[in-house]
């Protein structure tokens, strides 16, 4: 802390769970010197500085802070009769500054109210490690390798070699921080890429200790072309991954830093393994709302105040999970999924109608983009409803799930699978972005 090793108690143990880690309240009160009060009964601990006080309870991830419910990653837990408590979160709440050097399991708190020789970090002649970017998450999905990063901005390397085919990203001055993915002892782990054909694997790593740089490895089946785009979206990596034709090495693309662009999440339902409904024709729902998705895609291309990512541009499936990961990492501005209505019992059945899950934003873009589909369309209006459907519940932006009509109705599956009929839809849904965005 602050530059000097704490000395604890030999029968003191710091421990990881669940990737954080976790330390002992004595220590909070012998070493940090908070104030602590445990109440046995209740199993509840507050831990007060001054006059900001944490409420925490065993086994529950709520937590209070100044008298505001806050969630937890790691609950507080008693473990081996000792009650230990997540250190981040502890630290920071209480004005701290905390650095996580994986490589050698080290935490570094700095006090910022001691001003500027409080920040001198450790006296091991490692001080350069706590500069150095943390990767704290990597995931796949579209065609999309995904790094989000925490400390300052880092220029990626981004490579491509042969036998076998593979994208190599190097992230000079980086190392892993509180990794939401697994990593073995060696620093090493891989992504779950089934659902991929083009793509064996995705693996990752600590490249190089001193200085360190994080190496990912996309290795790629079966392909003939590698071509890539690459982006950084606030502390996102994003490099969309295409793959045809004979091999070219292409020039990296110059990331835009702090570009100011709202970013939008696109999201075609189903895919893959999952056809969704089937139309009274036969027709999977997959098939359909890709096809108008990729029309929203085209129109969101040509907006320059907008950076789209898609979850999906072809037929695979993308978990539901996966799905609000993605849009969550990148923090994006709006989500919107979109589906196609079915209820075979009831063929007369129709109209348009607008999910959204108890956030005010969320309605406010619900109703908005509503508006413009039923107004385009002149399916019956079918209303705005408040649904607790994964995909707008679990994301954490203003996100909508739109049924644009029913395809177990004759005349609009017919209506919804014309290319004017979705050219009129798919308008409507960028309109309706870019009136709630204000752009």
């Amino acid at each position: 802390m602050n530059g000097e090793e704490l000395s604890l108690p030999h029968d003191v143990q710091v421990t990881i769970v669940n990737k954080n880690v976790m330390i002992p309240i004595r220590v909070v009160a012998e070493n940090l010197e908070f104030d602590v009060d445990w109440n046995q009964q209740a199993r509840q601990v507050k831990i007060q500085q001054n006059d900001k006080v944490i409420s925490l309870n065993v086994d529950q991830k709520q937590a209070t802070v100044a008298d505001k419910q806050v969630t937890l990653n790691t609950a507080p837990q008693i473990l081996n009769k000792t009650l230990v408590v997540p250190i981040r979160f502890v630290s920071e709440q209480m004005g701290l500054s905390v650095k996580w050097n994986n490589q050698e399991k080290i935490v570094y708190l700095t006090d910022n109210s001691k001003g500027p020789d409080g920040e001198q970090g450790n006296d091991s002649g490692d001080s350069d490690t706590i500069s150095l970017t943390h990767v704290t998450d990597i995931i796949f999905a579209d065609n999309q390798l995904v790094v989000s990063m925490d400390g300052k901005k880092v220029q990626p390397v981004i490579t491509t070699l042969k036998n076998p085919d593979r994208l190599v990203v190097d992230l000079p001055g980086t190392v892993f921080g509180d990794m939401t993915q697994p990593l073995d002892q060696g620093f090493n782990g891989k992504l779950d890429v089934s659902g991929y054909p083009n793509v064996t694997e995705v693996r990752y790593s600590l490249f190089k200790r001193d200085p360190g740089q994080v190496r990912i490895v996309v290795e790629l089946n079966n392909v003939k072309d590698v071509q890539f785009d690459q982006n950084v979206i606030a502390d996102k990596l994003l490099i969309d991954l295409n793959v045809s034709g004979d091999n070219v090495t292409p020039a990296p693309v110059t990331p835009d830093y702090d570009s100011g662009r709202k970013v939008v999440v696109i999201d075609p339902g189903h895919g893959g393994s999952d056809p969704g409904t089937i139309s009274i024709t036969g027709k999977p729902e997959k098939e359909y709302v890709l096809a108008l998705a990729l029309k929203v895609q085209a129109l969101l291309l040509n907006e320059p105040d907008i950076e789209l990512v898609m979850t999906r541009d072809s037929d695979i499936y993308p978990t539901r999970s996966e799905r609000v990961q993605l849009a969550n990492q990148l923090n994006a501005d709006v989500f919107v999924s979109i589906h196609g209505n079915s209820v075979t019992a009831s063929p007369q059945a129709s109209g348009t109608e607008t999910y959204y899950y108890q956030r005010t934003s969320s309605k406010d873009l619900a109703n908005i983009i509503h508006q413009r589909l039923v107004q385009a369309l002149g399916f019956k209006d079918r209303g705005v409803k408040n649904g607790s459907l994964q995909v707008i519940r679990e994301t954490t932006m203003p996100a909508v799930l739109l049924e644009i009509g029913f395809l177990s109705n004759a005349a609009e599956e017919k209506a919804m699978s014309s290319e004017e009929v979705q050219t009129k839809a798919a308008q409507a849904i960028v309109d309706g972005i870019k009136e709630y965005l204000g752009i």
